[in-house]
């Protein structure tokens, strides 16, 4: 009872002052946040970059070891299959006929190009472990640089919120006490048109006739009503609150 008590002892006027104020404020506080420029997205894009950059490295790093791993299992295949060309060798000065002679002589061909082809994909890792190695330490000192960058455009940021906060803060603690002098309604729309507003406005005074908005041109009886501040107005265009320019102090 005692809310809405204190509802009808504010004036649409009132309400309306105050609401211009706070927009005021708001709009202060936009202005410091626009002062980090693109110093927030830049430090967003370099975080990503550095995550980037570590992903690829360790991947590098899990393609290194499978190839390392290919390396040491062919280096055993050719162990092998030269023990058993020892072997086979062996048993040729032993063979009764020229069959198994033969057969033996197969199984040594076989085992020697086994040795080849073994060699072969030995040299091709090789290769692409260099490969993947320089890629590793190119990604390296794209992430120093990287790296680097972030912490200047991260002390960048820090400085200018550091220097501002203390107003900032001032600001919101101003804008809070001025909400109760507001009708919930109307400042739950405020706060939604504010919101879809690109510029931030939801409160705009009559300029040169028109809404300060849109600046679409308001009709004369439409002036006329918003200058008695009898009730809420919003422009028919673009949906802001008008006011008239006295009640926002401005000549």
């Amino acid at each position: 009872m005692a809310a809405k008590t204190v509802d009808k002892e504010i004036t649409v006027e009132e309400k309306l002052k105050a609401l211009y104020q706070l927009q005021t404020m708001l709009s202060e506080i936009d202005k410091i946040k626009t002062q980090c420029g693109e110093l927030p997205l830049e430090v967003q894009d370099l975080e990503d970059e550095v995550t980037g950059l570590e992903t690829r490295i360790e991947k590098y790093n899990e393609e290194i070891s499978e190839l390392k791993s290919v390396v040491s299992g062919k280096k055993i295949e050719i162990e092998n299959a030269n023990a058993l060309i020892a072997k086979y060798q062996s048993q040729q000065e032993n063979v009764k006929n020229n069959r198994e002679y033969d057969f033996l002589s197969k199984e040594i061909e076989f085992q020697t190009l086994e040795i080849e082809l073994a060699e072969k994909r030995i040299r091709e890792a090789n290769v692409a472990l260099n490969s993947k190695t320089e890629e590793i330490e190119k990604s390296l000192q794209q992430k120093q640089e990287r790296e680097e960058d972030l912490v200047q455009k991260k002390s960048e940021l820090n400085e200018i919120v550091a220097e501002t906060r203390q107003e900032e803060e001032k600001l919101r603690e101003e804008a809070k006490k001025l909400e109760p002098n507001i009708d919930p309604r109307l400042l739950t729309a405020f706060k939604r048109i504010r919101k879809n507003a690109r510029n931030g406005l939801g409160v705009v005074y009559i300029q040169r006739d028109a809404c300060g908005g849109c600046f679409n041109k308001i009709p004369p009886q439409r002036q006329l009503d918003i200058k008695l501040r009898k009730k809420v107005i919003v422009c028919e265009y673009c949906g802001r609150i008008i006011i008239d320019p006295e009640l926002a102090r401005v000549e």
